[in-house]
């Protein structure tokens, strides 16, 4: 067996659980406060159950001088142990606004260098290609 892999006992226990990653066609840009603290053209949307989806952007667009890691971390049985971030910029702080799955079950590995905020704590803005504003994901 290899010894680098990492497979979800979540998935083994629930094999129909589904969960979707895939690019997003388009910018997402995420702002705080008066901020941008992400912008990116190569995020990617992940569709889980009944939530709502979640857009992951490359750690390579993250302005992460506004963030700083936090002691925060939880586990998912399906994608892992995400990590947290807070946020500084503008005056204004924010415990907790980011999480990312630094090293993510095998299933998930496509959202490895990746990060993903919360929508009630940030503005985030997606544009699609097509020219659309504020996708309907």
């Amino acid at each position: 067996m290899d010894q680098a892999a990492n497979p979800s006992l979540g998935f083994r226990r629930n094999p129909s659980y589904r969960i979707t990653v895939e690019p997003f066609d388009g910018a997402v840009t995420v702002t705080f406060s008066d901020a941008v603290i992400a912008s990116s053209d190569e995020a990617l949307v992940l569709r889980e159950a009944d939530y709502p989806p979640v857009f992951y952007i490359p750690f390579k667009d993250i302005y992460f001088e506004f963030l700083k890691p936090s002691s925060t971390t939880t586990h998912c049985p399906y994608k892992g142990d995400a990590s947290y971030w807070d946020v500084s910029a503008v005056g204004e702080s924010v415990k907790d606004i980011m999480w990312a799955y630094e090293s993510p079950y095998d299933e998930m590995a496509q959202i490895k260098n990746h990060g993903a905020f919360y929508p009630d704590k940030v503005r985030i803005e997606a544009n699609p290609s097509s020219g659309a504003v504020g996708a309907d994901l």
